[in-house]
């Protein structure tokens, strides 16, 4: 994915995959058009597990969205390592 990541474009692009509404889980972070949270995700990752099996408990999770979620932190997370953010 070849686009100049800042705070503005991150927010955008997730936006695509994620909703934030108060009338879901209270503001939560989910993945779109699901009831579950962004950091399940993050959860089954961090424990071990692969995308896979989160993919396997959380079938409403569309597999695209899930790894454009996981791609985009990524971006933004290197763009900060290198010094490449000017929105930080």
């Amino acid at each position: 994915m070849n686009v100049k990541l800042n705070v503005m474009n991150l927010k955008s692009a997730l936006n695509k995959y994620v909703t934030v509404s108060p009338d879901i889980l209270g503001g939560t972070p989910v993945f779109k058009n699901t009831r579950v949270p962004i950091k399940i995700l993050f959860d089954y990752l961090q424990g071990g597990d692969n995308i896979q099996e989160f993919l396997d408990n959380y079938p409403t999770v569309e597999k695209t969205f899930a790894q454009k979620v996981l791609e985009l932190l990524a971006l933004y997370v290197i763009k900060i390592e290198t010094g490449n953010d000017a929105a930080a």
